[in-house]
């Protein structure tokens, strides 16, 4: 099963396989490692076929010891190999922190530039699925506090595809947060679509009267949002961040001069959360754009329940940032 070479609809599940298969067969240093991945397929099912296609020793299965295999990757980075770690869950990963946190990170520094880490960890993370407290942690802020890794989160088809390679060809360690919710999305991916430049936010909607700023699963939500907002007389600017470290804030920043108000979408908890970091650079490098202060739509500060009707009124929604962004323009 080849990659796709034509625009055809596929899913954000097709297209993290894709850019799996791409990097396995482009790079024979590259191996995909992680709990059920091989025979399996991945606990949601995106590496399905890899397995059979490149065999035991490219797909490995490994034990149930996040901080043994992700401690095994880090150590086949620095003998120079290319290894895609999968966590099964964001959850799982704090398991691993202390391999993360004190190894991975700090290496290229403790040793004085001398020991690279060029290692990727996907995993998945965020809520909506039902999961409960266990399950549908949205922990990305937290890594991406952490000096010394990269911090992505394709919230896209396109980005699911395509910010495998250059995150492969990143000297750093490099987290990947796949939103748990986006693996079913289905869209168009055009033949023509690149590497993704990691360094900088996303336009994903122009607009002229308040700059909605969001990340990974939530920017479906913020779109939908700004459609409403549309129809109420509101024109709405969507910046996907992309990379949550390094933060682009240059493009953030330049949206809110457009535009003089700003709301910050986070399905994390609001306390401590990405969306405080975001808005503190606001109001430290573009205080005088703003017209109104910066609005925060996160998630309730609790954990997550596991009853749908409890877990949507916990989640961040369209309502909300429509709400929020009519306090910032009225």
């Amino acid at each position: 099963m080849g990659t796709k070479t034509s625009a055809a609809p596929t899913t954000y599940r097709e297209a993290m396989r894709d850019a799996l298969r791409e990097a396995l067969s482009s790079d024979d240093r590259v191996f995909l490692m992680g709990e059920d991945v091989g025979r399996y397929g991945g606990c949601f099912g995106v590496s399905l076929g890899l397995f059979e296609e490149f065999g035991p020793d490219r797909v490995r299965d490994a034990p149930l010891s996040e901080s043994a295999f992700v401690g095994a990757g880090i150590g086949a980075a620095l003998a120079g190999m290319r290894p895609i770690v999968e966590i099964m869950t964001v959850n799982f990963s704090l398991l691993a922190l202390d391999q993360i946190l004190n190894n991975a990170a700090t290496l290229l520094h403790m040793s004085g530039g001398q020991l690279a880490v060029p290692l990727v960890i996907r995993m998945t993370t965020g809520a909506g699925r039902q999961l409960a407290a266990q399950h549908s942690h949205s922990l990305e802020g937290w890594y991406a506090h952490i000096p010394g890794l990269r911090v992505l989160a394709p919230a896209t088809i396109e980005d699911a595809r395509h910010m495998l390679a250059p995150a492969l060809a990143d000297p750093d360690p490099v987290l990947i947060f796949e939103h748990g919710s986006l693996y079913n999305a289905a869209g168009e991916l055009s033949p023509s679509a690149g590497p993704v430049d990691l360094d900088h936010a996303a336009v994903r909607r122009p607009g002229t009267d308040i700059t909605l700023i969001t990340y990974g699963g939530s920017l479906t939500k913020t779109l939908t949002a700004a459609d409403r907002l549309s129809g109420e007389g509101v024109d709405a600017e969507v910046i996907d961040l992309r990379t949550l470290r390094p933060l682009d804030v240059a493009s953030v920043t330049a949206s809110v001069a457009r535009t003089h108000r700003a709301v910050v979408v986070d399905e994390a908890w609001r306390t401590g959360s990405l969306a405080a970091e975001v808005s503190s650079r606001i109001a430290e490098e573009a205080f005088y754009e703003l017209d109104a202060p910066v609005e925060r739509v996160c998630s309730a500060e609790v954990p997550m329940p596991y009853a749908r009707q409890l877990e949507e009124a916990a989640l961040p929604q369209p309502a909300d940032v429509v709400a929020a962004a009519h306090r910032a323009v009225d």
